[in-house]
């Protein structure tokens, strides 16, 4: 039987940074401790820390993110013309096809769940998943 996985264990963090030619301001630097993968690859869930900065961002169709604030302040402005601003203690859902740009205000740290569909579950749907880039 699957354990239940939780957030305390001690997990290495994995450092990285948006694509330069994404970055629009700041200095984006990255840690995310990945603390559960499921066994098709297709959900991940952890904790994200952000430094300020912003970068444009594309999810993939099919790829939905859960996210809840525990420090800092973000905005994310799609395409579209909308935009949110986000603090600490609020939850929210970037939808898969979500683009636009991520503003971190401050150091940002959350809890995130990603569900990504594999391709051949999304070709089924007529599309195709992308690059993630957030």
């Amino acid at each position: 039987m699957p354990a239940i996985v939780t957030f305390d264990a001690e997990v290495d963090p994995e450092a990285f940074t948006p694509d330069p030619a994404r970055v629009l301001r700041g200095d984006p630097r990255q840690l995310s401790w990945n603390h559960h993968t499921d066994a098709s690859g297709q959900f991940c869930a952890g904790v994200w820390q952000g430094e300020p900065g912003a970068w444009r961002v594309r999810y993939a169709i099919g790829e939905e993110e859960f996210c809840v604030l525990l420090e800092g302040e973000v905005t994310l402005s799609g395409d579209d013309g909308r935009s949110v601003r986000l603090h600490a203690g609020d939850a929210f859902v970037v939808p898969g096809g979500f683009e636009g740009i991520w503003e971190n205000h401050t150091r940002v740290l959350k809890h995130y769940a990603i569900m990504t569909l594999r391709a051949s579950d999304d070709a089924t749907r007529g599309t195709q998943p992308r690059e993630i880039s957030a």
